[in-house]
């Protein structure tokens, strides 16, 4: 039977994900739940994470590293910043133990810009441009992340340069549920409807000054020529999508297009967005490059 290693935790605001990895980098077992940091906070980040633990039966003496918002200010440990420009590298170096742990559990710290003018952090998504990227990659790299909160990241030769960060994700769910356009989405199903969604990416790339007059189109749309709930979801997805893709592609981009990390159903959407706009994408799953580059950190952490 394989033998493990370690143990591997993306943590986020609203999510935990955890896999029992072995030396040769496979996953033995997996846990996922929607205790994140929010609800670890009220449960216990200890309790939480022993309780997963003692499920894949991983071995008292196993070490675990954690990335993600458990490092940040009120989450378990603080793991502090790396300041960009920031090489991945050092990311790294600087994991903050946790104290009183019988087992070596380390989070890895996020990236800060500490610009005045476009000040910005993350937690978890260094992990993923790691993984995603790797310690010696040469040329630049703008990267898209998309989420709760969407990152994007212009990396050079390792270095995290610039990033800033959309909160298209929290929008379209405020947006969705707790203002008059709720009415145009309610009792939609699960059928997409990929047109409706281009053409709305289109039109918010192309006006994005126009983004509060584009979202009520969805309703006033609806009501005067008619259209499916599902429609104005998508419209409204499309269009928050499309202003940040404005944003996300003002400056240069590389010839070689934008690294899309993403899963799921935003791997789907920002694809569809991209190909909207004939913009190069390379895709890398999310899971798999957090995986990785939690990998790599624990190898420069207990590889002696």
């Amino acid at each position: 039977m394989t033998e493990p290693s370690y143990v591997a935790v993306d943590w986020g605001t609203s999510s935990f994900r955890l896999w029992l990895i072995d030396r040769a980098g496979q996953v033995l077992a997996e846990r996922r739940s929607g205790e994140g940091m929010l609800a670890a906070a009220n449960a216990g980040f200890a309790a939480v994470l022993q309780s997963h633990l003692t499920a894949v039966e991983a071995p008292d003496h196993l070490p675990v590293l954690v990335c993600g918002m458990a490092g940040a200010r009120t989450g378990w440990v603080e793991a502090g910043y790396v300041d960009t420009p920031a090489p991945l590298s050092a990311v790294l170096k600087q994991a903050a133990r946790v104290p009183q742990e019988a087992r070596d559990v380390r989070i890895l710290p996020g990236i800060a810009q500490r610009d005045a003018g476009a000040p910005d952090v993350m937690r978890g998504e260094e992990t993923q441009l790691l993984g995603a990227l790797g310690l010696d990659a040469a040329g630049e790299a703008l990267v898209c992340m998309p989420g709760t909160h969407s990152k994007w990241v212009r990396v050079k030769n390792g270095t995290v340069e610039h990033f800033s960060t959309f909160m298209t994700g929290e929008l379209f769910s405020v947006v969705s549920r707790e203002t008059i356009l709720s009415l145009a989405v309610a009792g939609a199903d699960d059928a997409e409807d990929v047109a409706s969604f281009k053409a709305a990416v289109i039109a918010a790339y192309k006006a994005p000054a126009f983004v509060a007059n584009l979202l009520f189109g969805a309703r006033s749309r609806q009501l005067l020529f008619g259209g499916t709930p599902a429609a104005a979801r998508e419209t409204l997805s499309g269009t928050l999508i499309g202003v940040e893709l404005a944003a996300g592609l003002s400056g240069i981009v590389p010839k070689a297009g934008v690294t899309l990390i993403a899963s799921g159903r935003l791997a789907v959407l920002y694809r569809l967005a991209f190909d909207a706009l004939s913009v190069t994408v390379n895709p890398i799953d999310a899971d798999e490059a957090v995986r990785r580059g939690l990998s790599m950190a624990a190898a420069a952490i207990w590889t002696k």
